[in-house]
């Protein structure tokens, strides 16, 4: 399977914005924080994940005769590869770009549905702007985007911190040609 088909099924792209940056959680916690996930589906999908090698394993316990397992997600595997996005077709972008807004606005309404969500306060924004760049020039946005993200990536909860989901989407905005 693709690294595109295991990271863009609606399930398993939640279990990884839910672990992404929350530390290592069991599946009895990510299954508290997804209610909505039927248990056999969780261990299905969770199993996916790890068999990918996009989640590992960050430790066991044994409980009740059962080894209880916390996850965490490897950052490095858990993006479509490289060489895989030239062998995308137009629908497999429109189905991955379906995936990706629908969990966004998924995490979005579960944020709001919580009664102490308070978001002028804390700091909720969505914008868009447009900026005018070479290919070499965009190059070096996005990895200075991602260098900004790596710095704060890995701070824990301890110190107040919040913990807080940053999307980033970017589409080129050319010109409709004009029929001849």
């Amino acid at each position: 399977m693709s690294t595109a088909n295991l990271l863009l099924h609606p399930v398993r792209m939640r279990i990884l914005q839910t672990l992404v940056g929350a530390g290592d959680l069991t599946t009895a916690q990510l299954r508290a924080r997804m209610p909505d996930i039927p248990t056999a589906t969780m261990y299905r999908h969770i199993a996916v994940l790890t068999q990918a090698g996009i989640l590992e394993v960050a430790s066991e316990r044994p409980v009740r005769g059962t080894a209880e397992r916390s996850y965490r997600v490897r950052q490095e595997k858990a993006l479509v590869a490289d060489e895989e996005r030239p062998e995308m077709t137009k629908e497999d972008h429109r189905q991955a770009f379906t995936v990706f807004t629908g969990a966004l606005a998924a995490g979005f309404d579960r944020y709001l549905a919580r009664e102490d969500s308070e978001p002028a306060r804390e700091g909720v924004m969505y914008r868009q702007g447009a900026v005018w760049l070479t290919d070499e020039e965009f190059a070096s946005l996005v990895s200075n985007l991602e260098e900004v993200a790596a710095r704060y990536a890995h701070r824990t909860p301890d110190d107040g911190r919040a913990r807080h989901l940053l999307s980033l989407v970017v589409v080129p905005d050319k010109p409709t040609p004009t029929p001849n």
